[in-house]
């Protein structure tokens, strides 16, 4: 796989899991030794779940445990109710079982093809209390698929994503030491996290409030974009999880600055959410900047609601400097050949006059105050398309 990333005065040489991109000046940089410094270091850490790993054929789905009032384990804190005719799958697909609340992730398609990203730009500093990313929003050392999803994918009877993948403009500034949050914050459905090979994370739901990973269909990296080109993850995809083989690898952040961290057993297993907590994080050892600390983190799953229910801390008023799409990235479906079933196609841009520019969200963390959700059909100031 070709593998570039061309920064100002900067080459990046990382891999896609462990490692961020640094700056040649200005600050302290991650940089590509931390993968093995970190392998080495938390040679000592030993997670021990309190169950056995998840049943990949039989997965929860998470749109029951969706709620608009309260954190709790296994479930996501929204803040808002979702709007049923957004974007997202047309039909559900038959690994779903939605009578008994399951879905078998060993059966799910996904989106066809290998497209490289040369261009990808991404870059980490640490200066001072604060951690900075700058991307372009392109996988770094990760192929995607085509998008739009064309009519020949097998994907495309459940999902015809009509949008083509774009470059953001992505910068971040996070804490580097957290502050918890009094009581637990609702997320909204766009930006709540940064993974480390320069993709966004946007909350684990679609805009209709179902389980996103469940119903939507994405490529091989578990990514797809959305109607402003903008590419994201709905989990922790399986391209990093195949390549976090240790016990503590930080694959990313939450915009509240606490990590996301894939933890394994010593049989290499995930944890599942009985091991965490409302928010789906714990605090316990971790590896973070080439040392073992004991620090409260999210941590990735298979199950619902994947890597994040809810924020722990408090999320920064100027975490995110920049979000912006460089074009819209709405292609359309094929000529003549519109949505199936009810549903717009997954994108696709909501009705004149309503919701921000595309590729814009509302202050990060903003939402109903905790344990107060919005009247039904009623949310936070209008997001834009997300799915």
């Amino acid at each position: 796989m070709r593998v570039s990333a061309v920064t100002v005065a900067m080459v990046c040489t990382i891999g896609v899991a462990v490692s961020a991109c640094g700056s040649s000046s200005g600050g302290q940089s991650s940089g590509g030794h931390r993968a093995t410094a970190s392998t080495q270091v938390g040679a000592g850490i030993v997670n021990v779940w309190k169950g056995p790993a998840a049943d990949l054929t039989r997965l929860p789905l998470g749109t029951a445990r969706v709620s608009l009032t309260t954190a709790a384990v296994g479930g996501l804190y929204s803040c808002d109710a979702g709007n049923p005719n957004g974007g997202g799958a047309q039909v559900a697909g038959p690994w779903l079982d939605e009578a008994a609340g399951t879905w078998d992730a060993t059966k799910k398609p996904a989106v066809q093809g290998s497209v490289d990203w040369p261009s990808a730009h991404n870059e980490e500093q640490e200066n001072g209390d604060t951690r900075s990313f700058s991307s372009n929003g392109l996988p770094f050392d990760a192929t995607t698929g085509v998008f739009p999803i064309a009519s020949t994918d097998p994907a495309y009877a459940y999902d015809r994503n009509p949008n083509r993948i774009g470059e953001t403009t992505i910068a971040l500034a996070l804490p580097r030491t957290p502050t918890p949050a009094a009581r637990p914050a609702c997320l909204g459905k766009g930006l709540v996290g940064y993974l480390r090979n320069g993709v966004v994370l946007f909350a684990s739901i679609d805009e209709g409030n179902r389980d996103a990973v469940a119903y939507e269909v994405q490529d091989h990296c578990d990514g797809h974009p959305q109607q402003s080109g903008t590419y994201h993850y709905h989990d922790i995809p399986r391209c990093v999880l195949r390549s976090a083989k240790g016990p503590s690898t930080v694959v990313g952040f939450a915009l509240d600055g606490y990590p996301i961290v894939v933890e394994r057993d010593q049989a290499g297993t995930l944890p599942t959410d009985a091991d965490l907590d409302e928010c789906h994080g714990r605090t316990s050892p971790i590896v973070l900047e080439g040392a073992v600390v004991t620090t409260y983190h999210y941590s990735a799953t298979s199950e619902f609601p994947y890597f994040i229910g809810c924020y722990h801390g408090v999320v920064p008023t100027n975490a995110v400097s920049s979000f912006k799409a460089a074009s819209s990235g709405l292609a359309g479906p094929p000529p003549g050949q519109g949505p199936a079933g009810g549903g717009s196609p997954s994108g696709q841009d909501p009705p004149p006059g309503q919701g921000p520019p595309p590729g814009q969200d509302p202050p990060p963390g903003q939402g109903p105050p905790p344990g107060q959700g919005p009247p039904p059909g009623q949310g936070p100031p209008a997001t834009g398309p997300t799915s």
